[in-house]
């Protein structure tokens, strides 16, 4: 690319850039657009691309593509990160390449990497004229849960930055982004293997994705408890036996007994639940 044009690559990022699962049909109605940004897109692509993942994108319930946050950047060696001010170990995703790549996925007007925006005016536009919702995936941001992943899944745009080394540059945080998710008390080596399990936990609830539609409802969290064992055949193994009153036919006893089983599985494993 010429220094003489810089922002010739960021223009024809979208077009050319960015990784969706082949599926032979040429147009789809999509429940949901998700825009996955990442430094590196194969950490995404193989778990999105297999199981029910892979058949939500070739049933057109969902549009995923996963961008590199590189073809956004605008000088020859495609740096993305900086010594953070004030000193300190690590690096600091730079903003410039952020902006500009999640102004041009939300349709903004000027697509160029230097925009100045007030933060209020950003998020009025998202929220109240159902703009993309931007999320950042963040050791330090609110802990992802069932509740939060169903009310995320009504949106319809979903653009979502995989943070790195030691963050990204806090202007991010203030101007551009909707929500910041963490998903545990942990830290991972990137945000993009956090991405992963936070774009399964959503499509996984979207209608049509999962074989039948009361598997979502019966899920662990889903009404605040733990699910109920599970068993499947053989009846007997090494001598241990399936709970009676599963094999009995009786559906209102089974339905207590899961009810009893659901809450005892959450008082020794998830107490704080039951708070």
């Amino acid at each position: 690319m010429s220094d003489a044009n810089p922002m010739a690559f960021h223009r024809n990022a979208l077009q050319y850039r960015h990784w969706t699962l082949s599926t032979g049909r040429s147009t789809f109605s999509f429940q949901v657009k998700i825009d996955i940004l990442t430094l590196f897109p194969d950490i995404c692509r193989a778990p999105l691309g297999e199981s029910i993942m892979k058949r939500a994108q070739e049933n057109g319930i969902i549009d995923l593509r996963i961008l590199n946050l590189r073809d956004w950047t605008t000088d020859k060696h495609h740096i993305v990160d900086d010594a953070p001010f004030g000193g300190g170990q690590g690096m600091v995703m730079k903003p410039e390449p952020i902006f500009a790549a999640v102004e041009e996925l939300c349709g903004a007007k000027e697509k160029t990497a230097n925009i100045q925006r007030p933060a209020l005016e950003v998020q009025q536009s998202k929220i109240e004229n159902g703009k993309p919702k931007v999320i950042v995936m963040s050791p330090a941001g609110r802990r992802f849960d069932q509740q939060m992943a169903t009310e995320l899944s009504r949106e319809s745009h979903l653009v979502i930055i995989c943070g790195h080394y030691e963050g990204v540059d806090h202007r991010v945080l203030e101007h551009l982004v909707d929500l910041e998710i963490s998903i545990g008390d942990y830290v991972l080596t990137n945000g993009a293997i956090a991405a992963v399990v936070f774009v399964d936990a959503i499509v996984r609830l979207l209608p049509g994705v999962l074989g039948h539609e009361q598997s979502a409802v019966d899920d662990s969290f889903n009404d605040g408890l733990l699910e109920a064992p599970q068993y499947t055949r053989p009846a007997e193994f090494r001598g241990w036996k399936v709970p009676q009153v599963l094999v009995s036919g009786n559906h209102a006893e089974i339905a207590k007994w899961r009810e009893e089983q659901a809450m005892k599985r959450t008082r020794e494993n998830r107490p704080d639940l039951l708070r």
